[in-house]
């Protein structure tokens, strides 16, 4: 029951900032997502056993990589110069890590520079791209976040519903996930694209072509997050842990909770880029 409470309570609590942080303030949306990017390039470093120097290294570069999108996106009088020369930064920061291995005698420099570039592809880049669809509408991106909450609830319900009937359900992915079914996959989508619906009722994607648009959407989050949490759980498998972290209480780490948001905001990014 204690840790029922707990975990209710820590998920109140994320979703409150979530949510604040998307409505309040371009400025409070970019503290605390810079916040979160750090915790979870942390986070990531230290589940692939970094070194203290590697993990503060990709730290910064994570921070540089979701700091300049935000400058970016939210400095609307910012000389393009000016965000060239922060690229630049970024760009000569990663190569000075690089070089860095020739004074690492005891390390392996490949696996060093291949968890670096890890950190910032798949974990810093993604959290990054959310200043993409932040700007392109504040409810474009709450409908990323819920979709992804509506989605896990639907499969969960769907597939244990399921795995009471005679038969059982059908894994999807046993090595990696034995919960995960096509069952709940299925489930997931079907509730995402009623949440679709309404999203397009409520007037979040505009009037011409919302539902056509809102339905593609929910669409590519159910599947590309529950990818995402495949890929974090083959993760987690292959390095032999139950959970990335314990920063937040009942739920994990970081990582738990944004496996989903890791693959599905890049897809989301370039589709609001094209279409909306």
């Amino acid at each position: 029951m204690s840790n029922f409470i707990t975990r209710t309570l820590s998920g109140a609590v994320y979703v409150a900032l979530v949510v604040l942080s998307i409505f309040v303030h371009p400025i409070f949306f970019g503290v605390l997502f810079s916040i979160i990017t750090i915790l979870a390039v942390r986070e990531y470093n230290h589940l692939v056993n970094s070194s203290s120097f590697h993990t503060i290294m990709s730290m910064i570069g994570g921070l540089m990589l979701f700091g300049t999108t935000w400058l970016w996106y939210n400095m609307g009088d910012l000389p393009l110069s000016s965000v060239a020369y922060l690229v630049l930064a970024y760009l000569l920061f990663s190569i000075l890590l690089l070089v860095m291995g020739l004074f690492f005698e005891k390390r392996n420099p490949i696996q060093d520079w291949g968890n670096y570039f890890v950190s910032q592809s798949m974990v810093a880049l993604p959290l990054a791209m959310m200043n993409i669809v932040h700007h392109h509408g504040q409810y474009l991106l709450l409908a990323l976040f819920v979709t992804i909450w509506l989605n896990d609830s639907g499969a969960y319900c769907v597939g244990s519903l399921m795995a009471k009937r005679k038969g059982g359900n059908h894994k999807m992915f046993p090595r990696v996930s034995p919960a995960k079914s096509w069952e709940g996959l299925i489930g997931g989508i079907l509730v995402s694209l009623l949440a679709g619906y309404v999203y397009a009722k409520l007037g979040w994607f505009g009037t011409e072509n919302a539902y056509v648009y809102a339905l593609i959407f929910v669409f590519l989050v159910s599947v590309f997050g529950t990818l995402g949490d495949l890929m974090e759980s083959l993760f987690k498998r292959t390095i032999g842990v139950k959970d990335s972290g314990k920063f937040m209480p009942g739920h994990g780490g970081v990582l738990d909770r944004f496996d989903s948001i890791l693959l599905a905001t890049p897809i989301i990014a370039v589709f609001v880029m094209m279409f909306l």
